[in-house]
């Protein structure tokens, strides 16, 4: 069950996808529509595939370099 959920800043964020690559849950992907400076921003999935969701684990948030993402824990 997804105990929380991050919001990434599409024109803040330069695609450099190492959140993806940290995510342990896999909830972060690639969008497939450019930003406002034509880079391709990292995406939250809100209802992945698997059902298990975001943890808010904010190891996304750490390691962004833009600080482009914010992390939210579920009440």
């Amino acid at each position: 069950m997804a105990k929380g959920y991050i919001k990434i800043d599409r024109d803040r964020c330069k695609g450099c996808h190492l959140c993806i690559d940290v995510c342990p849950r896999k909830v972060i992907e690639v969008s497939k529509e450019l930003n406002k400076t034509g880079y391709a921003p990292a995406q939250f999935i809100e209802k992945p595939e698997d059902g298990k969701g975001c943890t808010a684990c904010t190891m996304c948030a750490v390691v962004c370099p833009d600080l482009a993402i914010e992390v939210y824990r579920a009440k």
